[in-house]
């Protein structure tokens, strides 16, 4: 008998439930336990989600199998087609399109439930293990995590395999058995097939011990995650007013702090933004904080890069690292004007009501300024410490060949005209 009354309970508000549902053994009792719950409780909307991948041709069975099913328990089926991305790992490259599916049908505030197991936990342990992960990598799969708008939860982590499969047998219950699960070339498999059985003949109670070890560095990490923290929280301060859209941090004060304390706040601050780099990359953190003070190093990282400038680090991605287009006219200059590639701009104050238009910068420009007269717009810049990798693409207004106004620097408009930049998207990687 399997209850997951008290892990289900806390999510009876959510608006919706889904149930990420492969039609596999673990699956196919998490989806039974669920439709058994909705029926007793008051329970949210259940859908169950299969995602094809497209990687064999057995597969292609695999969606009538779990629309039998879930017409069977009353239960909507949404199926996902997915196109998996050449990687050198296929088995990643898959997990992320599953789990990108995944984030992308999720609103605010819904569950999607996923039938990890004891086991599971184990294995990936070992697999980590064996590929020199640090702490971060090896703590345990979390009960509770974020994913998109809404909350991905495990509720089968207290339960090992062969439990999961009494009770599928119990209950005569069908599930697909994937036929790329017996191939061991797959690391994973190789660890399920042939690793844990041995090592639960020498040590009966293997997966649980790996499991509880895990739920250990689990604790552990979320120590260091809140001194990472309180280290942010201080390298978080004084970010620029104008740039408040994009994420920074105050390099001096990770300076102060030891090498690996500052590695222990960067994975942090790094782990919502992009999937870590492994040790050998975190040279390229070391070339970033000791690069010299006139340098504009980069460190590119797999969903986006680190920047430096005017002392502080910057992350960037998304539209970011995309290439502005050309000047716009902005014909109805009392209306916001949508950029492409760059986010959108809106003016108030005093301007003129035809031929303005939004530009870049050249190389030449020159601003005339209340009490000042006619300035550099190089110059200015510096002097208001824009980031070098803000410059390309700051939106100028123009009238004629005259520039108006700067966007976001009050301080640098003809009188009673301001110009508002609603920066584009830093658009996050996997979380």
């Amino acid at each position: 008998m399997i209850d997951l009354t008290s892990t289900l309970s806390p999510w009876q508000q959510s608006p919706a439930w889904y149930v990420a549902f492969s039609g596999g053994l673990d699956s196919t009792v998490l989806l039974q336990l669920l439709a058994d719950y909705a029926r007793s409780h008051a329970a949210p909307h259940l859908r169950a989600v299969h995602v094809h991948h497209g990687l064999q041709s057995a597969a292609d069975a695999w969606p009538a199998h779990c629309q039998a099913i879930c017409d069977s328990l009353g239960i909507e089926l949404h199926v996902i087609y997915v196109q998996v991305a050449s990687s050198a790992s296929l088995e990643q490259a898959a997990r992320d399109a599953r789990y990108k599916a995944f984030s992308e049908i999720l609103g605010p505030g819904d569950v999607l439930f996923t039938g990890q197991h004891r086991d599971d936990q184990a294995e990936t342990l070992l697999f980590r293990l064996l590929r020199g992960a640090g702490l971060r990598g090896l703590a345990a799969m979390p009960a509770v995590r974020p994913l998109g708008r809404g909350r991905l939860v495990r509720p089968l982590l207290g339960q090992s395999r062969d439990q999961l499969h009494a009770y599928a047998e119990h209950a005569g219950l069908s599930w697909i058995e994937d036929p790329s699960n017996a191939d061991s070339h797959f690391a994973r498999n190789f660890l399920r097939g042939d690793i844990l059985p041995l090592l639960r003949q020498r040590w009966p109670q293997a997966s649980q011990s790996l499991a509880r070890s895990a739920d250990h560095l689990g604790e552990a990490l979320g120590l260091l995650d809140e001194l990472a923290r309180d280290d942010l929280n201080a390298a978080g301060q004084g970010a620029p007013v104008a740039w408040a859209g994009l994420d920074s941090l105050a390099l001096d004060s990770l300076k102060a702090l030891s090498p690996a304390r500052q590695r222990n706040a960067l994975q942090y601050w790094l782990s919502s933004r992009t999937r870590l780099p492994d040790a050998r990359h975190w040279a390229g953190w070391d070339a970033l904080r000791d690069a010299s003070h006139d340098a504009q190093p980069v460190w590119r990282l797999t969903d986006g890069q680190l920047q430096r400038s005017h002392g502080r680090i910057w992350w960037l991605s998304g539209d970011w690292l995309q290439p502005v287009a050309g000047e716009q006219a902005w014909p109805r200059p009392s209306l916001p004007l949508a950029l492409v590639g760059n986010g959108s701009v809106r003016l108030s104050g005093v301007y003129p009501p035809h031929g303005l238009r939004i530009a870049y910068r050249q190389g030449g420009e020159v601003l005339a300024l209340k009490d000042r007269g006619h300035r550099d717009l190089k110059r200015l810049l510096n002097e208001c410490q824009v980031p070098h990798f803000v410059r390309p693409r700051l939106p100028l207004l123009l009238c004629g060949e005259h520039v108006l106004a700067v966007a976001n620097l009050p301080g640098l408009a003809q009188q009673g005209c301001q110009l508002e930049w609603q920066l584009p998207t830093n658009a996050q990687g996997l979380s």
